[in-house]
């Protein structure tokens, strides 16, 4: 075994089906910075001609170190070669790391170089153009005797495509966890890369349009979800918070928008150094929200830095953080959704249009449309009429009268009399606003097959303080 720097915390080894490999000779912590390297040859950013590159390369070589020389010329090399100039071109274009600088594209570093690829990488490299040096920080705990990896592609992709990337431009078939999966396991990691990818692709959508919707925020909820899954470490987590914090801060919400930015920050400071650009950048963002310039786009998530709940386990400050909100369930214990929540259990107002259909709350699936959340209209009886159908006037929770008409089969008749009482609540699910020639705005029901009646006991089940008892009609 190779110490490459004295005093440092890895070293160059035999790694079984690889050849030489970066291995820790000590524990190493999730966010430690393993290395920080100058690069000894960088290329240009635009590719000249071979013969001009040749020439660019051999006056950087010339000038090595024997040291330098030996170790440059040791590195692995795709392409064949006659001499040291042709040598030094194909190690370039096997080994050389990205470089984000005026004109320079990309160099070889003599250490970082010999970090061999994982998909299931344990660390991340990065061009730190704040100190000018490449860095490979620990994505997790690594362990004693473990071989640090990167990963060496761009984008994730399936197991098929990153194979054929790594053998047509590095010459060799990936074996990691993530590859050496069966089967079955491959095929469900590869399902999930490709949501993450539809997902990143619909929460593009909705920022190219200044749209910062609940739903947009499920999307990134979701993406978080499935980084997770792929294991600990995601080097696509930290920009999944930095969206989750866009879109709470565009609707007021300081609260959630500053934790989601603390994560974000976060996350680049293990993947990259707190000397990064990324944290530099979105640092002030993490202190003060309140400075992004898309905040109060909206401000109907408002909500001041300190309105931040206390005494919450893990997964209960998640949901809130999330906005997620509980499902209703009805038992023994009671109603676990709090029926104050306007995401929920929205007013008239905010409710979706049904012509045109709204697609902020529809998504297609296999044809048919589909709610991308859950919500539930409230409105309490104040009058009813059934001169050629069933209307009951409801007054919502933000006091807004409202016609619900029954144009089923049988008029609203399915209800009896003694259903329909001033007092009672009706909760219409996944209810639209509706346009109608004649009347006001209000809520359409045809469907008889979805008409359920629920009796709730006062005492335990009131919806809004005007509601005296409480029959709820539920329509499906």
């Amino acid at each position: 075994m190779q110490s490459l720097n004295s005093g440092s915390m890895y070293a160059l080894k035999d790694v079984l089906g690889k050849g030489k490999g970066i291995v820790a000779i000590e524990n190493i912590s999730k966010g430690t910075r393993i290395l920080s390297e100058e690069p000894v040859i960088t290329t240009p950013e635009y590719q000249q001609d071979d013969e001009w590159l040749k020439s660019h390369l051999s006056q950087q070589v010339d000038v090595l170190s024997e040291p330098q020389r030996q170790s440059f010329l040791s590195l692995h090399n795709l392409y064949p070669f006659q001499n040291i100039v042709e040598q030094s071109l194909g190690i370039i274009r096997t080994n050389a790391l990205p470089i984000e600088a005026d004109g320079i594209g990309g160099g070889i570093f003599l250490e970082a170089s010999r970090i061999n690829h994982a998909c299931d990488n344990n660390a991340q490299k990065a061009w730190n153009q704040c100190i000018k040096r490449h860095t490979v920080h620990a994505l997790r705990d690594i362990a004693k005797g473990e071989e640090i990896t990167i990963y060496y592609l761009g984008l994730d992709s399936s197991r098929e495509v990153r194979q054929k990337k790594l053998e047509d431009k590095f010459g060799f078939l990936c074996s990691c966890r993530l590859c050496s999966l069966t089967t079955e396991l491959s095929q469900k990691n590869d399902e999930m890369l490709e949501r993450i990818d539809y997902l990143d692709d619909l929460i593009g959508r909705d920022g190219m349009q200044m749209k910062f919707f609940l739903r947009t925020l499920r999307y990134v909820d979701e993406r978080v979800r499935l980084y997770n899954e792929q294991g600990p470490g995601n080097s696509g987590l930290p920009r999944a918070y930095l969206d989750a914090a866009q879109i709470a801060i565009a609707n007021g919400d300081l609260a959630r928008g500053r934790i989601f930015a603390e994560r974000a920050v976060e996350g680049w400071r293990i993947a990259n150094g707190s000397d990064s650009k990324e944290v530099i950048r979105h640092g002030s963002l993490a202190r003060n929200p309140a400075t992004l310039p898309l905040y109060g786009l909206s401000m109907k998530w408002k909500t001041s830095l300190n309105e931040v709940p206390q005494e919450l386990d893990l997964d209960d400050f998640e949901d809130w953080l999330w906005r997620r909100g509980k499902s209703n369930k009805l038992g023994q214990s009671g109603l676990l959704t709090d029926l104050h929540n306007r995401e929920i259990f929205p007013g008239f107002t905010a409710l979706p249009s049904s012509n045109p259909l709204d697609m902020k709350f529809y998504e297609v699936v296999d044809g048919t449309y589909q709610p991308l959340r859950h919500w539930c209209f409230l409105g309490e009886i104040t009058d009813y009429t059934t001169l050629h159908h069933l209307e009951l006037e409801l007054t919502d929770i933000d006091e807004k009268k409202i016609p619900l008409h029954f144009y089923t089969d049988s008029r609203g008749s399915e209800l009896v009399p003694a259903q329909i009482q001033k007092g009672y609540t009706v909760a219409v699910l996944y209810a639209q606003r509706r346009a109608f020639t004649y009347g006001d705005p209000g809520i359409r029901h045809e469907d008889p097959q979805k008409l359920k009646n629920v009796p709730w006991m006062q005492k335990e089940w009131r919806v809004l303080e005007s509601m005296r008892e409480v029959l709820v009609v539920l329509v499906l």
